[in-house]
């Protein structure tokens, strides 16, 4: 079982995913680090300066000292947290369609397809009027 377990860790499909999955993590990471870093606070001053995520509708206020006894923490509907992942995922989106887009120009591109040649009709009709002139 565990000479199974090596052939299948290291047949070439295993090894291209993992390889795939760790870049897509580091891609993952420097387009949210451009995201958040970059454009939001271009998209937040472009809004009169806000920031989406302190946007919320509380519920319960809250009461008392956090660390203490009774104490209860606010209960809010952070609305703009989530305008900020809309957005994120818009800018993301775009950006991994860029990305794509210069990639696919870089390959080359398909060889044009051969001429076709006589069908097999028509060859097997040739074949026949040859036999016939005999």
């Amino acid at each position: 079982m565990l000479k199974e377990f090596k052939n299948f860790i290291m047949t070439g499909n295993v090894i291209d995913f993992a390889v795939a999955v760790i870049l897509a993590g580091a891609v993952g990471l420097v387009v949210n680090g451009f995201v958040a870093d970059i454009i939001m606070p271009i998209v937040g001053h472009f809004a009169g300066g806000m920031d989406f995520a302190n946007l919320k509708v509380v519920l319960t206020e809250a009461s008392g000292v956090a660390g203490e006894p009774g104490y209860v923490a606010e209960n809010a509907i952070r609305w703009g947290a989530w305008v900020n992942t809309i957005v994120n995922l818009i800018i993301v989106g775009f950006v991994m369609f860029i990305i794509v887009k210069a990639y696919n120009k870089t390959k080359k591109p398909p060889a044009p397809a051969a001429p076709a040649g006589p069908s097999q009709e028509d060859l097997l009709a040739e074949i026949r009027d040859l036999l016939r002139k005999k």
